[in-house]
């Protein structure tokens, strides 16, 4: 056994000891998944929508729902705050520091949906509903000048969404990407 190995195998041994010891009784820190916690994260919403569950919002809905779960990290706007601005950026994909938000970057608006309804608040995934979360995305989207304040967006109304940076990616045809994986390329806007 060479040196790189047994150093990676002392590597792996800690590692696998701290995060026994992490979600031991002892610390008090993590919890067994419950068939809740699974069955709310076991699905997938593609980017043709599929997978968005019934429920509805609108940006005007969603003040509230931003104000009190989301404002303290994002920022009273979604300009950032403790966390990633959630708006602004655009014509920055081809600078030196380009902002990469919903906004400017994110290619679908199922996506938004998605990633909040499986990672937000970030103190307590999966709290929000789905007509908060459908809410919350309208606004964020509304910020981004995207739709309207009233605008319902629903499972058959996001999908339709035609997010700015939709045609901003190339698929990425390499043999070990997968045919057809898409691949951000840096526009000027």
């Amino acid at each position: 056994m060479g040196r790189c190995t047994v150093f990676k195998s002392a590597v792996l041994l800690v590692l696998a000891a701290g995060l026994a010891m992490a979600q031991s009784p002892k610390y008090k820190m993590g919890k067994p998944a419950t068939a809740g916690d699974i069955a709310q994260r076991d699905h997938f919403v593609s980017p043709s929508g599929q997978g968005l569950p019934a429920g509805k919002g609108t940006a005007a809905e969603g003040r509230a729902v931003y104000d009190r779960r989301c404002a303290s990290c994002h920022g009273s706007e979604g300009q950032g705050k403790e966390e990633a601005a959630l708006v602004g950026g655009q014509g920055t994909l081809a600078t030196p520091k380009p902002l990469k938000t919903v906004g400017s970057y994110w290619p679908y608006s199922t996506i938004l949906f998605d990633y909040i309804n499986r990672a937000m608040p970030f103190d307590n995934p999966g709290l929000l509903n789905y007509d908060q979360v459908y809410a919350v995305s309208a606004l964020i989207l509304h910020w981004n000048g995207i739709i309207g304040e009233h605008d319902v967006m629903d499972a058959s109304t996001l999908a339709k969404v035609n997010m700015p940076n939709r045609d901003g990616f190339v698929a990425d045809d390499r043999p070990d990407t997968g045919k057809g994986t898409k691949k951000p390329k840096p526009t000027a806007k």
